[in-house]
């Protein structure tokens, strides 16, 4: 095996684990109803603060709340993936590796 190809790997290994331990201080924050539903994940995807402006808080429409939470929620990772993805990129050259991802 070549051990310049050795090297490279243990580098990329290495630069992963740095994003890994960077991307718990990132955060991405999501919404839903027009902002009334915030929420903001972290790099681990980890569900890390969320607020519920009081307007939308109707005790005969819980399930109304419900949506948008999970709305909010889902837009949130769905933008920590794309910040993910960027921190990735930036290692990776911009080349696509597939199976590559931020182990956790």
């Amino acid at each position: 095996m070549n051990m310049n190809f050795l090297k490279q790997a243990q580098e990329l290994q290495q630069k992963i684990k740095k994003i890994q331990d960077d991307l718990v201080n990132k955060s991405a924050t999501g919404s839903s109803g027009g902002d009334m539903v915030k929420a903001t994940v972290n790099g681990r995807h980890e569900l890390i603060d969320i607020s519920v402006a009081k307007e939308v808080v109707n005790p005969d429409d819980i399930e109304m709340l419900e949506d948008l939470i999970v709305a909010a929620v889902t837009d949130a990772m769905h933008k920590m993936d794309e910040v993910i993805k960027t921190e990735m990129a930036k290692v990776t050259g911009g080349i696509n590796i597939p199976g590559l991802e931020v182990p956790f």
